[in-house]
């Protein structure tokens, strides 16, 4: 059977609360493989909640629908404070990306609480300013940044980034409504240990089953190389 747009494979789903050191709860879902314990964890941070980002946004629900199954990974998805999704609505409102820094908070500390092993932030354009600001957390292993706007996360904390030492890899599209990858290579450059990747003929939204297959596939290669690359088929249950 081939993997297209609406497959979903078979994984542990449970919905999820975050609860916030400033007093939210926020809803969410962790995925988790079917059969085996996870290997890594996707700590999901979502695009603009103002322009329709959520947990739901597509990259991160196909992630969710895949990775478990076909990676062995742990996905945990959530609904920032102030943002809504099929799953519901978080407490509190939208707060620029400065009170979110709770909410990364509560996503780690549960991974810790739940021992998920190994986890790594994937940030998708908001999200990446959110993971870049405030995801400088011991128990982070490294990052991943989709379609990185670089707007609210500024050279400061770029440079806050160098010092923490962990590894980021960053995902530019081509035709990027924000950043493009030469200038993201020039921004980047401050990172000795960030990896800048241009994806020829994508733009910020990853539209399009060839650019979901890339993106999880850079994902996988980071975070458990063993399963890269991943298949286009799976047996028909």
């Amino acid at each position: 059977m081939e993997i297209r747009a609406s497959t979903v494979l078979p994984a542990r789903r449970e919905p999820i609360e975050l609860h916030t050191g400033d007093g939210l709860t926020l809803v969410g879902e962790l995925a988790l493989p079917p059969e085996r314990p996870p290997v890594a964890t996707l700590i999901c941070l979502h695009p603009l909640p103002t322009h329709g980002g959520m947990m739901d946004s597509h990259l991160y629900k196909k992630a969710a629908n895949r990775l478990p199954a076909l990676a062995d990974l742990a996905v945990l998805r959530f609904n920032t404070r102030g943002t809504s999704s099929e799953r519901g609505t978080s407490a509190g409102v939208f707060e620029g990306g400065e009170g979110e820094r709770f909410d990364v908070a509560a996503a780690l500390e549960y991974a810790e609480f739940h021992d998920l092993p190994i986890p790594w932030l994937l940030g998708w354009s908001f999200g990446t300013e959110l993971a870049l600001k405030w995801g400088h957390d011991p128990l982070v292993q490294g990052a991943i940044l989709l379609s990185p706007p670089l707007h609210r996360a500024d050279d400061a904390d770029l440079d806050a980034w160098a010092e923490f030492g962990r590894p980021v890899t960053a995902l530019v599209p081509e035709f990027d409504d924000y950043l493009r990858p030469e200038e993201a290579r020039a921004r980047f450059a401050r990172v000795p240990q960030a990896e800048v990747v241009g994806v020829d003929g994508a733009k910020h939204l990853w539209v399009g089953e060839p650019y979901v297959r890339i993106v999880l596939n850079e994902i996988v290669l980071r975070v458990n190389p063993a399963a890269h690359p991943l298949p286009t088929e799976v047996a028909d249950s």
